[in-house]
């Protein structure tokens, strides 16, 4: 079993960070799991935390109608997903559900959002990360984006 210190040197968003830094982070982390099949959260709703998964997956689901769900990407050990939960309006943009049992460590997004500003090196850091995965998941999106249209 992994220390919450080894998760986050493993998770792209945290790894710049040094054990100093990781030790103010470890203490505002919680671990959870959730079983295949749950629903981590929901599009449109306010979400509070943001995930790193120790082991697992979680697919994330673009709602596009009552009824029309896609799934657009997995997310799987050591990457993070819920950034939304520090970002204003705080607002989900994907559902997120389990693909099989995952073990997260979750952190409260505004606690965190108030690390970064009270510690602005560290803020640096981490807010280079959250905009890497912000980055990756627009250039997936892209990517689909592009494979559907170009079968039109």
């Amino acid at each position: 079993m992994m220390t919450k210190i080894e998760v986050l040197k493993k998770c792209d968003v945290f790894k710049a960070l040094n054990d100093e830094e990781l030790r103010e982070i470890e203490k505002m982390c919680k671990v959870e799991e959730f079983e295949a099949g749950a629903i981590v959260y929901k599009q449109g709703n306010k979400e509070e935390n943001l995930y790193v998964i120790e082991h697992g997956a979680v697919a994330i689901i673009l709602e596009v109608g009552p009824l029309a769900q896609r799934q657009v990407q997995s997310v799987t050990d050591y990457e993070l997903f819920g950034w939304s939960a520090m970002l204003e309006p705080y607002i989900c943009t994907a559902t997120v559900k389990a693909l099989g049992k995952t073990k997260v460590l979750s952190l409260n997004g505004q606690e965190l959002s108030a690390l970064c500003t009270a510690k602005p090196s560290i803020g640096y850091k981490i807010s280079k990360g959250i905009a890497r995965v912000v980055a990756s998941r627009l250039r997936q999106a892209y990517t689909q984006l592009l494979g559907v249209t170009s079968q039109v």
